[in-house]
């Protein structure tokens, strides 16, 4: 039988690991922060990003997963559209809300004003997740942002369609067209959610799902050709359908 000493000993190993533990599970809460435990490229990012705000003014701000960080593969449009605002892009491919709560906590908004911050995240937590979760987790980064730049203004957009894929390249089973349908009803209420954090001033909400979409609802291979991330194409919809608000929110004091 297990003494007194060493029962005590284990639950107080547990209680020091727990948080460990909470903090690397990614099913444990989308509004705790976490790494994103991979092959070290996450945190290179975070370093780069890192550099970015010490380097000099940040005027816009794009924050959220590799939606945003491939705005990098349509580097003319982005000049076109943000280059007079200084610019600078905080996405990381791969990122969940949490691990954008744990950037956040660890620096990447110090030292930084930009005038509007535009966040989209929660795509990558849409299999995993509830719509609720999602949507808490995004009001939690909505509220750290506005917590650390006081004088900044979020355009959060709504969570980007998506349509049936393997990752790898393969062939689109009933398997992956299930498991997008499910995604996309966990996006849509997701969305509905988000809609209600715009108050009109600091927090604006922007949904611009129906620019990908044609006339059946689906998302054409010449906007998304993976059906997730968005090409030259896409990136051009994308600019177009935020520039109105955008450019509302920069002029705006």
């Amino acid at each position: 039988m297990m003494s007194l000493t060493s029962r005590a000993l284990l639950l107080s190993l547990a209680l020091l690991t727990a948080p460990a533990l909470a903090q690397t599970n990614p099913r444990e809460s989308a509004s705790i922060a976490s790494p994103k435990q991979d092959d070290g490229k996450f945190l290179k990012k975070h370093e780069i990003n890192l550099a970015r705000a010490k380097s000099g003014p940040v005027g816009l701000l794009f924050l959220g997963d590799s939606i945003t960080d491939n705005w990098r593969k349509a580097p003319e449009i982005w000049e076109k559209y943000y280059g007079k605002y200084q610019p600078a892009n905080f996405g990381i491919g791969g990122d969940r809300t949490q691990h954008v709560i744990w950037r956040i906590e660890h620096g990447e908004l110090d030292g930084i004003a930009p005038k509007v911050t535009v966040l989209m995240i929660g795509t990558n937590n849409s299999l995993d997740y509830s719509a609720a979760d999602i949507a808490a987790a995004n009001r939690k980064v909505v509220d750290m942002v506005r917590a650390k730049l006081p004088g900044t203004k979020v355009l959060l957009l709504g969570v980007f369609p998506r349509g049936p894929r393997d990752r790898f390249g393969g062939p689109v089973t009933p398997a992956f067209v299930a498991e997008a349908a499910r995604r996309m009803e966990t996006i849509r209420a997701v969305n509905q959610e988000l809609a209600r954090m715009d108050d009109g001033k600091t927090v604006r909400f922007l949904d611009i799902t129906g620019v990908f979409l044609d006339k059946d609802g689906k998302i054409p291979d010449a906007v998304m050709p993976d059906q997730l991330h968005p090409n030259a194409a896409g990136y051009q919809l994308w600019a177009d359908a935020m520039a109105p608000l955008l450019d509302e929110m920069m002029a705006t004091p």
